[in-house]
């Protein structure tokens, strides 16, 4: 009767060992494939916040554009009127007026034409011609400051002149970065040539 009674316990004990055991296991797995899921999903997560504050970041603020664009623009048809009417001043003459052609004509672009259109920060569009018609002017003024720096005779010194064509370079830098660096104008993407194979160097030791 004893030995009955304790190899009905040892039985109980062993079924219940067992089941323990097999319930453990099922937990484990579960959270297993928890972490399973977690794993797969959460690099997707975060690879898209990643994108998403790279695009929120990369937005430009046509506000500041607007206002640095606009004051490059004024300063630039400033700076050609004060060389023109400088060198005018060295030698004031009918035939040297010439050298205040190019500058007012200049001026009147940027100031009644560009600068409304550059400081309009509520139109991306209108900001880029804007643009577009500042370098034009800054190459129109170059080839003009040349034209007298060629020139076999200058009433007024060609150092002048040469300063006025930094001064156009300088401009013309400034214009067509803004339309390139904001995106107003995207430059074509050049394909990518593997000119070696891949694994080359380190497949010749």
């Amino acid at each position: 009767m004893k030995l009955t009674t304790i190899l009905a316990s040892l039985s109980l004990l062993l079924s219940q060992s067992l089941a323990f055991t097999v319930h453990s296991n099922r937990v484990v797995s579960t959270s297993n494939s928890f972490k399973d899921l977690s794993s797969i999903s959460a690099p997707k997560l975060n690879q898209d916040y990643v994108r998403q504050s790279q695009e929120l970041s990369a937005a430009p603020d046509m506000e500041v554009i607007a206002l640095v664009v606009g004051q490059e623009n004024y300063g630039l048809a400033i700076v050609a009127m004060g060389e023109a009417i400088w060198s005018f001043l060295e030698a004031p003459s009918l035939s040297h007026a010439k050298v205040l052609v190019p500058a007012t004509i200049a001026a009147i672009i940027l100031v009644a034409v560009s600068g409304p259109l550059v400081t309009n920060a509520s139109d991306p569009a209108s900001i880029k011609l804007g643009l577009e018609i500042a370098t034009a002017v800054t190459v129109g003024l170059g080839a003009s400051y040349v034209a007298r720096l060629l020139s076999p005779y200058s009433p007024s010194a060609k150092e002048i002149a040469f300063g006025g064509l930094l001064v156009a370079f300088a401009g013309f830098c400034s214009f067509s970065q803004n339309l390139v660096v904001d995106e107003f104008v995207k430059l074509p993407n050049l394909p990518e040539i593997n000119i070696f194979p891949e694994n080359f160097f380190f497949g010749t030791f």
